[in-house]
């Protein structure tokens, strides 16, 4: 999940990290109340996930009421690379003397958060020569690294203190929210001395979002998942090609995990939940057949109030539907087990002692 501009400062405020003052809204009425909060002059910034908005003339200063009549409504209205507005973040403006880059991003090939720096910002960070690269493990990036950092970029004394401080501060974010890609760009020495993000980019771990509710007032649901919000079970559209279903939020998670792991690519979290049924889970199965891009699914499911016969029930009749026209790998454990077994054993539903050897299958394709 990508946050837009103002939700990760949002996150950056949370952690202590300097940002400059501003405010959000998608209507003129609420403009004209921030404009008045605020004081002239503030930026005007176009929110939307996609890079290159100052060069598509989505960021404009606006110095006075009749400039953000003018201006505010253009830049609500235009599309950038496809992307329409979602909102506009009004912002102070800032005097720099000096724009830096600063983020850490998980490197999965490694298994460690990398911290990328350098001298230069508010451009790509990939057409700049001079980088300072750092693997700092998966924990808090240690003191001494981030004072070496500040060192390398010929920070001194102050500055070097705040940028340390503030590397510490986006390192303990990175951990504790589990994303993927923590970025202030530019990172900004004001002409007073401190430092600020005028900037920022947060992109969260699909597969970890479960374990952070508080993160979820910032995802846009799809019609499936609010659809299957109104029926009784979770379900979070994810961007691979095996849909893992379970019973249980702390299940469906590790079988996430563990197919990542493995090499597979989640297509869905879906947690049927302690009142499933077999009209829930039918349910559960026909929106998984909308999704597109699904090749298989992954079922790790252990009876308890929810009995496993439930859901073998819900997947022959959806067989016999035609709901479901892709390999389905299983391991069903716990209550009535050994009766659900018996009842998908003539059908698409490969049936696995272990939830290792389900996801193997799965990740090779093997729907024999």
């Amino acid at each position: 999940m990508r946050l837009l501009e103002f939700q990760a400062k949002e996150i950056f405020r949370e952690y202590g990290i300097a940002v400059p003052p501003g405010r959000a809204s998608d209507t003129i009425e609420d403009a004209r109340r921030d404009a008045q909060t605020l004081g002239y002059p503030f930026m005007i910034k176009f929110q939307a996930p996609v890079g290159g908005r100052g060069k598509a003339g989505g960021i404009q200063k606006c110095s006075n009421a009749d400039e953000l009549e003018i201006k505010y409504p253009q830049i609500l209205n235009m599309a950038i690379k496809g992307e329409r507005a979602r909102a506009i973040l009004l912002e102070k403006t800032a005097e720099i003397r000096k724009e830096l880059y600063l983020s850490l991003f998980l490197n999965r090939s490694k298994r460690c958060y990398t911290v990328i720096a350098s001298s230069e910002g508010g451009v790509e960070i990939e057409s700049v020569k001079s980088q300072t690269i750092r693997e700092v493990g998966l924990g808090n990036v240690p003191a001494e690294v981030a004072a070496e950092v500040a060192a390398e970029l010929g920070l001194r004394e102050s500055a070097a203190e705040q940028f340390a401080d503030m590397l510490a501060r986006l390192s303990r974010l990175a951990v504790e929210k589990e994303v993927e890609l923590a970025e202030i760009n530019p990172l900004a020495i004001l002409r007073d001395g401190t430092l600020v993000a005028l900037d920022g980019k947060v992109i969260t771990d699909d597969n970890a979002n479960f374990r952070h509710p508080e993160m979820s007032k910032y995802r846009e649901e799809s019609e499936i998942e609010e659809r299957a919000e109104r029926s009784g079970f979770s379900l979070v559209e994810l961007d691979g090609n095996t849909a893992v279903v379970g019973n249980g939020a702390g299940l469906v998670m590790s079988t996430l995990d563990m197919l990542s792991d493995s090499g597979g690519k989640p297509a869905c979290f879906l947690d049927v939940g302690g009142g499933a049924t077999t009209e829930s889970v039918y349910e559960a199965l026909s929106l998984i057949s909308r999704m597109r891009g699904v090749t298989g699914i992954l079922v790790n499911l252990y009876g308890g109030i929810v009995k496993t016969t439930t859901v073998a029930s819900a997947f022959l009749k959806a067989y016999e539907d035609g709901i479901i026209d892709v390999p389905v790998f299983a391991r069903l454990k716990g209550a009535e087990s050994d009766q659900a077994r018996i009842m998908l054993a003539d059908s698409r539903t490969r049936l696995f002692n272990t939830v290792e050897e389900a996801i193997g299958a799965a990740v090779t394709g093997d729907g024999r």
